[in-house]
């Protein structure tokens, strides 16, 4: 009421007066006035109404109004109100020091849960544990977070104040319990996901990346990212950002899907701002009817799937190995490749001093007729140079800045390696293991294998078979065998690579944007338009990019 002339400031309340006629009920609003000084610090026994439940009598208010107001006691309860005031103001009112004591008591507690919400979010951020076998400061196995709690408490007066108040049971509620971190936790994860959702509405597009996985209970978890532009950064920046873990039940396409969309829809983000969808290559995830990936392009056609490109190098290995019935590792492979020596002599010497019987004999057998094979040698350096060219492509799809016309042209490279290595690699891998085989002593030769004659029937005629020397049968057999499979099993796992670069291609390199005539520029922004239309609309107009273009 500071700052407003009080004589003017009249307080209007509205009695309900409720009176029974017969079984109905009506109500009646009386409007009463009377001054807010005389409210508060009228004397209760007064006989003026003005000072008690005010007046209501309208034809003599102005008189009334007079004579109140030269009375003493409005007099007396103005002044009192003006002092009030002013004490207030001044902070000299007899509450004073229960106020300072209050005001302490309150920036105490603000600063004991900064640094409680500290050590909270340095524990998060580092994912470490919080609790230990027991919850009490200064007991052992208490925990990392007590720990920290307890090692502030030495250089800081107000966490040390805290803690001597614990110790002495001044206080019970310490904000120290696993209660109090949990909440932290979950109100510190609310705000960082609202500030996520925040920046990707404000930039209207995003991407959706999900998979799903068992946890150590068997409880399948799908966890979900969102992948979009932060265009609050100065330069603006693609960000991934983790959203949630989710427990799934139905693992089908189906039951994924309406997952995803319940998680869209609590985050309050549109599912037809969805502009990519990332899964693994099961088939509930990339299935071309039923899976996730079709079930969201049904509904949203510019939801562009892409499958994951690590995952899809480790099933080409896959396809290879299932090729040749082999599992290969590109650590494990290394490891025989380069130092086959070495792991020889270990299995000889393991084979003459081990006790145990089987251990003995499998040690033996693989020194004799694993190791000492001049055609195992020969696998393992043809599978370490498909490995290591493979693997290094698989980092690479991997790195954070990685861009699709990157990722084009480290899979192109990759196909040109394995069309030459197909054309020279055998050669090559045979001298190398050549010399691997002169220092083992070791004949680099290919065993014989028996030729089966089939019997002829009577009415057969004489056939001129091919027999291939045991180099060639190993070279057609199995070198090319898993080259080809590679090759093939690359070409249609990144099949949609080459859409994608059909459609964005022309946007990816500046280069090539320049070198582009007129008419084929204009052709490919027409049909960017059309990829990105959907129900009639489409996210951008390919004449006007043209001629920005």
């Amino acid at each position: 009421m500071v700052g407003i002339s009080l004589f003017q400031v009249i307080f209007e309340i509205y009695l309900i007066k409720r009176n029974m006629i017969g079984d109905g009920l009506y109500i009646q609003k009386v409007q009463i006035k009377y001054f807010v000084c005389c409210k508060l610090f009228s004397i209760k026994t007064t006989s003026s109404k003005i000072f008690g439940g005010g007046v209501n009598d309208w034809k003599n208010i102005s008189t009334i109004l007079k004579t109140h107001e030269t009375s003493s006691e409005h007099i007396n309860n103005m002044y009192d109100w003006m002092n009030l005031e002013t004490r207030l103001r001044s902070n000299k009112t007899i509450d004073h020091s229960i106020q300072e004591n209050i005001k302490r008591e309150k920036e105490h507690w603000k600063q004991v849960l900064k640094r409680i919400i500290a050590v909270v979010k340095t524990l998060a951020k580092n994912n470490l544990a919080f609790r230990g076998t027991n919850e009490k400061i200064y007991d052992n196995n208490n925990g990392i977070f007590l720990s920290l709690i307890e090692m502030i408490a030495e250089f800081d007066p107000i966490m040390q104040e805290h803690l001597r108040r614990i110790k002495d049971r001044e206080i019970h509620i310490h904000y120290l319990g696993h209660n109090i971190q949990n909440e932290l936790v979950h109100m510190l994860a609310c705000e960082l996901k609202n500030n996520i959702i925040k920046r990707i509405k404000m930039a209207k597009y995003f991407s959706i990346i999900l998979d799903c996985t068992p946890d150590t209970s068997h409880q399948e978890q799908m966890s979900l990212i969102l992948r979009s532009v932060n265009v609050s950064m100065n330069p603006i920046q693609i960000e991934e950002y983790f959203i949630d873990f989710k427990k799934i039940d139905d693992t089908t396409g189906k039951g994924i899907f309406d997952e995803l969309l319940n998680v869209i829809k609590n985050l309050e983000l549109d599912i037809d701002n969805v502009r990519g969808q990332g899964y693994d290559n099961g088939s509930n995830m990339k299935g071309k009817e039923q899976g996730v990936q079709k079930r969201l392009l049904n509904i949203n056609s510019r939801a562009f799937y892409t499958p994951c490109g690590s995952h899809s190098l480790n099933l080409v290995i896959c396809d290879m190995a299932n090729s040749c019935h082999r599992e290969t590792n590109i650590e494990s492979v290394r490891a025989i490749q380069s130092q086959p020596i070495e792991i020889r002599d270990a299995l000889i010497e393991l084979g003459e001093t081990s006790l145990d019987p089987k251990i003995k004999s499998e040690a033996k057998c693989l020194a004799s007729y694993e190791i000492e094979n001049f055609e195992f040698l020969l696998s393992m350096n043809i599978w370490f140079e498909l490995l290591h060219a493979v693997n290094c492509v698989s980092k690479n799809l991997q790195s954070k800045d990685m861009h699709i016309d990157s990722a084009i042209d480290h899979l192109q490279g990759l196909v040109s390696f394995l069309e030459d290595f197909r054309e020279n690699g055998f050669e090559l891998a045979i001298n190398a293991t050549k010399e691997i085989a002169l220092k083992m002593g070791i004949e680099p030769l290919f065993r014989e294998k028996r030729v089966m004659h089939r019997k002829k029937q009577f009415d057969e005629t004489q056939s001129n078979d091919t027999i291939l020397s045991p180099e060639e049968s190993f070279r057609i057999e199995y070198f090319l065998y898993i080259v080809d499979q590679a090759i093939s099993s690359i070409k249609v796992r990144f099949e949609q690579f080459k859409q994608y670069q059909n459609t964005f291609g022309f946007l990816l390199n500046i280069k090539k944007l320049k070198s582009l005539d007129d008419n084929t520029l204009k052709e490919n922004c027409i049909n960017l338009e059309n990829s990105l239309q959907h129900n009639s609309l489409s996210d951008i107009d390919g004449s006007d990019l043209y001629y920005e273009l």
